[in-house]
């Protein structure tokens, strides 16, 4: 039975690769079209520095605060049995379309070089609404050494409602697309709305955050807050995904049942991470904003950037903490008896403005390269990619111009899968995934 999974999953690899072959000379000709408008070179943010003294590094100490099991077992006897991620896919209701039937718009958002191999656009009834917008991503290839969850292919892409716009209760809410992709020519997805348990598990409030980063390690997912929150990051367990029973707009328990905004999953939060020296400030711990799985490392690594505003004059932080190796505690961070967990590794760049951050030790070299994806300082126009070490900076290169204007309009996190070689990220207007060789190509 295991051999016939493998040679499933080699078949269904390379049909993949021929998907991508075919997708990418159509993706590629339209980021020709585009790349002619790239004009700007930006200065390079150079090497990076790393961060040693216990000033620096104390101010990235997390603590751990995980939910009571009793809180969520209260919970779960009040909505039924959990379900996993195969129930959620097994009722998708979305469907994303293949770059070919997007509309020019949502082609134009995507990189102008290194190009796409394959692309996706949501489902209309999810983009009509531009208060809702993609923002993060995992894959089961960061949760699974195999890159399969349970018997498929799996996407993670979180999204964040405005706080400004739409319906009052709906503003700031942050939900999950659950995306079947085995079949690279059919994906199909399923919302899922992101809560917090209150009330020792009698209730449930949304998750009021911006969701810019996001991993997937084991049977976790880890998710970034907005910034000033208490909370660093909030922790999901993809086995304990409830149903709801009421399709209302209201969030949380209700006459006869239990609503979710009129989604018919919610993921329970079972814990948080808080900084030890307080809530994110610019003279003291970062605030993330995005997030990468580092499975080159031993254990397994959480990486981090931090967010800061796109042509100012404060400079991010890049670090990492690792995973922990307890098998009574899947896919949360090492920590030591008190609960803290320190970071392994850090560095300041001059980079700022980053939406997306990946570690990958390249073959040859001596220790883990750095690639940030940015916005624009103006915040249209498509964003720059860089991969950095402490001995330099490149950028990836596009048009006759050598501009460096080349990565995706609103670009989001990064995700790289290593059973298969690609990187998955996101525009403001679709899902799209490339080889990593290619980006790096694109790099010189």
């Amino acid at each position: 039975m295991k051999h016939r999974g493998r040679h499933r999953r080699r078949r269904r690899g390379a049909a993949l690769r021929a998907v991508l072959t075919g997708t990418a000379l159509a993706l590629t000709a339209a980021a020709t079209l585009i790349s002619a408008s790239q004009a700007e070179v930006t200065e390079s943010p150079g090497a990076l520095r790393p961060l040693t003294s216990s000033a620096d590094t104390g101010r990235l100490r997390l603590e751990e605060h995980l939910v009571p099991a009793r809180t969520l077992d209260r919970l779960a006897t009040a909505m039924g049995r959990p379900v996993g991620v195969d129930a959620v896919l097994q009722s998708a209701d979305r469907v994303l379309r293949e770059a070919a039937d997007c509309s020019a718009g949502d082609r134009a958002s995507l990189p102008v070089g290194p190009a796409a191999a394959h692309a996706y656009c949501w489902d209309p009834a999810d983009t009509g609404d531009d208060a809702w917008r993609p923002a993060s991503v995992t894959t089961s290839g960061d949760a699974d050494d195999d890159g399969v969850r349970g018997t498929r292919q799996v996407v993670l892409a979180g999204w964040t409602h405005s706080t400004t716009t739409g319906r009052p209760g709906e503003r700031g809410l942050a939900r999950v697309a659950f995306v079947d992709a085995d079949d690279p020519a059919h994906l199909t997805y399923r919302w899922a709305l992101l809560v917090v348990p209150v009330d020792g598990g009698r209730d449930y409030r949304g998750l009021a955050s911006g969701v810019s980063g996001m991993v997937w390690y084991r049977n976790k997912l880890l998710v970034t807050t907005t910034a000033g929150s208490a909370d660093a990051l909030y922790v999901y367990d993809l086995d304990r995904v409830q149903r709801t029973t009421v399709a209302g707009a209201a969030v949380g328990r209700v006459p006869g049942g239990w609503s979710a905004d009129g989604y018919g999953y919610v993921l329970p939060a079972v814990g948080s991470y808080r900084f030890s020296a307080g809530r994110c400030t610019p003279s003291g711990p970062p605030c993330p904003g995005a997030l990468a799985v580092d499975r080159g490392t031993a254990p397994g690594s959480l990486v981090a950037a931090e967010w800061t505003a796109p042509g100012g004059d404060r400079r991010a932080r890049l670090w990492r903490y690792a995973f922990g190796t307890d098998p009574a505690r899947p896919g949360l961070l090492a920590t030591d008896t008190a609960g803290r967990a320190d970071a392994v590794e850090a560095y300041r760049t001059r980079a700022d403005g980053i939406r997306g951050v990946l570690s990958y030790r390249r073959a040859g070299a001596d220790r883990p390269s750095w690639y940030v994806g940015r916005l624009p300082d103006a915040r249209d126009g498509h964003g720059l990619l860089w991969r950095q070490d402490t001995a330099g900076a490149r950028a990836a290169r596009c048009g006759a111009d050598a501009s460096d204007r080349c990565w995706a309009q609103g670009a989001g996190s990064l995700s790289y899968r290593q059973d298969t070689g690609d990187v998955w990220s996101l525009s403001d207007r679709m899902l799209f995934t490339l080889p990593l060789a290619a980006l790096d190509h694109s790099l010189g």
